[in-house]
Order: structure tokens, then sequence, then C-alpha cells
């Protein structure tokens, strides 16, 4: 009888394991990996950088979410999201506070005025990345946000978007104040994921402000915390040893911007061997 049991152990065994939950779980995965094969060629160049299926599968985006995305920019990563999330699913563009830009130097008039403007243009872009079975979509502004989404919000996401808050944080705790905005729109046990150009431990705390893009991940670690979150989980996926900046050198260096090399081929063929920044990629939940 003791033959027996094992044969019936491994049976029940796989019976268990092919769960609804498991069905659920590989039905998302290849809806993800749907999304992404339909992306245009020009997306897709970025993906070995980037990383979209490893990076949207470790911070658990599934569809139906609701997600904030803060400060989407073009729509790189919106345009994954809105099919992927679905027709019972909401993506919220929120680009940064109304109040930050006159803090830099390239927000003239004609900047201004045409920021007031993106909340109405992603929302009518984010319509056609959507296509017909794609998630809702609305953009606002951070301090600008409705009230009624407090509460609400399952995930919110912060794509290479934290260091430009860090950086004018004396001017006005724009970062402290995102955070907060933060947590009040998550639901108890909401998550917030984090990819960020990261800055080595051993470089100096002034360099590593956000003034080049660069934050430390102990930095990062320690406002999310400040902020009542509590840290969940970090991945080396978006790492890229390659990238060894020097104190005098920005993430924009390297590629897609490759500012400093426009009239230095050879400069920027160095560039474009380290590859896209070195990045840290981190899960926060607010607490229940």
């Amino acid at each position: 009888m003791k033959y027996l049991f094992f044969p019936v152990l491994g049976c029940l065994l796989m019976a268990c394991a092919h769960t609804p939950k498991n069905e659920k779980v590989t039905a998302d995965a290849d809806r993800l990996q749907t999304v992404l094969a339909a992306q245009p060629d020009a997306a897709k160049e970025r993906y070995p950088a980037r990383k979209p299926y490893e990076t949207l599968s470790f911070f658990g985006v599934k569809p139906g979410m609701t997600v904030v995305e803060v400060l989407p920019g073009e729509g790189w990563y919106s345009k994954i999201l809105l099919p992927y999330l679905g027709s019972n699913g909401q993506l919220v563009g929120v680009d940064y506070p109304s109040t930050i830009w006159v803090n830099f130097p390239f927000a003239n008039e004609a900047f201004m005025a045409d920021r007031k403007k993106w909340p109405e243009r992603w929302t009518t872009d984010a319509k056609q990345w959507a296509g017909d079975q794609g998630a809702q979509a609305s953009a606002y502004a951070l301090d600008d946000l409705p009230t009624s989404l407090n509460g609400s919000v399952d995930m919110v996401l912060f794509f290479r978007a934290l260091h430009g808050m860090a950086r004018v944080e004396g001017q006005g705790q724009f970062l402290t104040k995102a955070l907060a905005t933060t947590f009040n729109l998550l639901k108890p046990g909401g998550l917030v994921g984090i990819e960020q150009h990261e800055a080595r431990e051993n470089m100096s705390d002034a360099w590593a402000d956000g003034s080049q893009g660069y934050l430390k991940r102990s930095y990062v670690k320690r406002v999310m915390a400040d902020a009542g979150f509590e840290f969940v989980a970090e991945s080396s996926i978006n790492e890229n040893p390659k990238d060894q900046p020097g104190e005098q050198d920005g993430v924009w260096r390297l590629p897609p911007s490759l500012s400093t090399s426009k009239d230095n081929p050879q400069l920027q063929e160095q560039y474009k061997a380290i590859g896209e920044s070195h990045r840290m990629t981190l899960l926060f939940r607010k607490p229940n």
C-alpha cells in the first residue's frame, strides 16, 4: 500500500496546482505578452533595456486594476498598460504639480502654457492607445487630482519619475507632498512600483540628489518609509553594471537621450555600448 500512496499524492498535488487562480495568472501573463507583441517596432527595440514584461509582472499589475502612472511622458508604458488593464481597468495619468515647473530653467512661458493642456491631450491620446477593449483613461496634475480618487487606486507607478521632484524638494517639498498624495490615493494594501535611475551608495549625496537623474536606493527606501509605506520587495531586473557614472555625469548622456554626444559620434557609440541607465526596481505597500 505504501507504494500506492505516492501516485495518489502526486495526483492530488497536480490537482491542487491546477486551480482557477493559477489559470488566471497564466491568462494574465499571456495577455501581457500579447499586448507587448502588438507594440510598434520602435517600442520593441527598447524591450531588452526596459524589460516591460518582467517589470510589470514583478509589480503585480493585473487586468481590471485602477492604476496611476506618474509622469507618463509620451506614453511608452501607457500604451502597454491601457490595453493590458482592459475594459474593467482604469489608467490615470498624473503630471508633476503645476507649481514645480518654475524651478526648471527650460520652463518658459510657452512651456507652462502647453503644460496646462497636457491632461486633455494625454487623455485624448490614451483613448486611441487603449482601443475598443482598453482601460478608461483620465489625467490630472498632481496638485489637481479629485478627492474622489482617494482610497480607490490599486497601484501607483513611478517610472523614472522621482528624481525630478527630489531635486527641488527644498523649494516646496514636492516629493514629500507627492508621496502623501500617493498614500491617500491607494486602497489599504495598495502597491507602489518604482523604477528609478540608481546612484551607487558610494557616490556623494550632493551628486545623487536627483539633479543628475540618479537617486540612491537607501534614499528612496527612507522617503517611502517616512511617507508610511512598507517595503515589499526589490528586483535586479533593470540593473545595468555598465552604467558607472562619475560625479560629472548625468543620466541623459546615455540612450535614448545621448544629450552630451550629439556632435561626437565616437563618444555616442561609447554611450550606446553602455546602454540605458542602471535602475532600481522596488515595490512598496500601503499598510492594511
